[in-house]
């Protein structure tokens, strides 16, 4: 009887087990898709063509982009990009991005290329960074020469 007696304080005295700690924050903290913001707080999920193939291969070839998709182009250094629409089988808005994010030139509803030789967009712009989205996305969010547009999830994007 001592023994249990004992044993019965024992056990009132000791706290619960803490729960096992769950996984680090790391590794239960799925990365952010790198994304765009625009002024009005739209966000646009991006894939990013950061090297020349991708940057050739661009948006050729979908048949659709949803309004909040896109693909960010990142270019080594500052100049004028122009863009054209070979093998693209959808319209798209053209945003040229400058070096302070701020946007330097607008091509809205830029028609598929249907024969070549296909004509290509030029910005008439200094830019580092040009921004397809599906065709009439600028225009509902109102975005013009001189917006500040953040990129979040993109700090580590390697440009070759």
């Amino acid at each position: 009887m001592k023994n249990s007696a004992l044993l019965l304080l024992a056990l009132a005295c000791t706290q619960p087990a803490a729960p096992p700690p769950s996984a680090p924050a790391t590794e239960s903290a799925a990365p952010a898709s790198p994304r765009i913001i625009f002024p009005d707080g739209h966000a646009v999920t991006v894939e990013i063509a950061a090297d020349e193939d991708t940057r050739t291969q661009g948006l050729m070839f979908r048949d659709r982009l949803a309004e909040d998709r896109g693909m960010i182009f990142f270019f080594p250094q500052t100049g004028e990009y122009p863009f054209w629409m070979k093998n693209t089988l959808i319209p798209l808005d053209m945003i040229w991005i400058d070096d302070a994010r701020r946007v330097a030139h607008v091509a809205q509803d830029v028609p598929p290329c249907k024969a070549d030789p296909c004509p290509s967009y030029p910005p008439n712009a200094q830019a580092r960074y040009v921004l397809e989205v599906a065709a009439g996305v600028a225009a509902k969010h109102h975005l013009k020469d001189g917006d500040t547009l953040r990129f979040e999830g993109m700090e580590h994007v390697i440009v070759r």
